[in-house]
């Protein structure tokens, strides 16, 4: 006999949106850390918001919003929205009910705009990888660093004289019609009026140049996890002025290992890594090469070469998951806000899977 095909609409639900969550789902164990994390800053939200007016919404569920909104690729705050209104697990893991509102896309912005001014990426990212650490996943000894180009939310329509020698009156005031070939563009004597901390730059040989910034990475080599991460404006140097200042940060013990490509084999680089203790494992040049038989060869050296290439993998996740290969917020500490807390995701997702597996 044929099924009816009508749908009535029940009431009331008596089951509530924790319970419609897979117990073995990745997200319970992220959303575990991620309650960790947040309790560990809520003083520092306490400082940040004032003790009159009307409530906003609370750091804690906005944070894990915007975890999600990395994990899932969700290409815009209005979507992230849109997706919460109706996605359970959604709701559960930023602590909504089925019943509760969900915010103006507009209001979600300003909000998030607070957390921008307050440093709060680099606190969550501190704190995951202190949960790394604490379940012994973290490597204090060898360590591999490596940049790469992030585009800029800005056209190259956008990059203009400094001097405004080239501003003319446009024929199309939306998009323009902009003739630059043949003409001699340099970061020197343009720059872009959408985002001007961007900067002209390619990454290789014959491939096309884009307004960009570049992000940084240090990676440990034991199981993969970020331990450091910015943005930087593009310069010549920046991979190893940004290594340098990383390097800085990270608490060490005793002498460490640091990995590198062929970028870095610099001697001006190589000799400042010594002079601060840090042991070279950078990939060797042809020709003139900074290093020599002292670190090629020892056995170490070897693993760290093999080891180093895990870094394209962070690069890789950002990129195709975390929303990095173009970002969608424009200056540099803003690119630089959503690149860390990128970075915090992705730990998360790597200690999960780490822990996942039975040892």
């Amino acid at each position: 006999m044929r099924g009816d095909h009508e749908e009535p609409e029940p009431m009331f639900s008596y089951i509530s949106a924790a319970k419609r969550v897979p117990q073995d789902h990745p997200l319970r164990a992220v959303r575990s850390m991620v309650d960790a994390v947040l309790k560990e800053l809520s003083p520092r939200f306490q400082k940040l918001y004032s003790h009159t007016g009307r409530p906003s919404i609370p750091p804690e569920r906005l944070l894990r919003a915007l975890l999600l909104q990395v994990l899932y690729t969700i290409r815009s705050e209005r979507m992230l929205m849109e997706q919460l209104d109706y996605n359970l697990l959604f709701r559960w893991f930023v602590g909504l009910s089925m019943d509760d509102p969900i915010w103006d896309p507009t209001t979600f912005t300003k909000n998030r705009d607070r957390l921008l001014r307050g440093e709060i990426a680099q606190l969550f990212f501190d704190q995951v990888l202190a949960q790394a650490r604490d379940r012994g996943l973290k490597s204090d000894e060898h360590f591999t660093v490596d940049g790469t180009l992030v585009e800029a939310w800005a056209g190259l329509k956008s990059f203009k004289r400094k001097d405004g020698s080239d501003q003319e009156p446009p024929d199309d005031p939306g998009n323009p019609t902009v003739n630059f070939h043949g003409e001699k563009r340099g970061n020197e004597t343009h720059e872009s009026t959408t985002d001007p901390d961007s900067r002209l730059a390619t990454k290789g040989r014959g491939k096309e140049a884009k307004l960009c910034f570049v992000g940084h990475v240090v990676m440990e080599n034991r199981n993969g996890l970020a331990v450091g991460g910015c943005v930087t404006t593009w310069t010549g140097t920046a991979e190893r002025d940004a290594a340098q200042d990383l390097l800085e940060d990270i608490p060490r013990r005793n002498r460490i290992t640091l990995g590198a490509d062929k970028g870095y084999d610099v001697p001006s680089f190589v000799e400042g890594l010594r002079k601060s203790g840090v042991t070279p494992h950078i990939a060797a040049k042809i020709r003139y090469s900074a290093l020599d038989g002292r670190t090629t060869r020892h056995a170490g050296y070897q693993v760290s070469q093999r080891k180093r290439k895990r870094v394209e993998e962070i690069f890789g996740w950002l990129k195709t998951v975390g929303l990095i290969r173009k970002v969608r917020h424009r200056g540099l500490p803003r690119v630089d806000w959503v690149f860390t807390f990128a970075l915090a995701a992705y730990n998360l997702v790597r200690i999960r899977n780490l822990s996942a597996v039975p040892s």
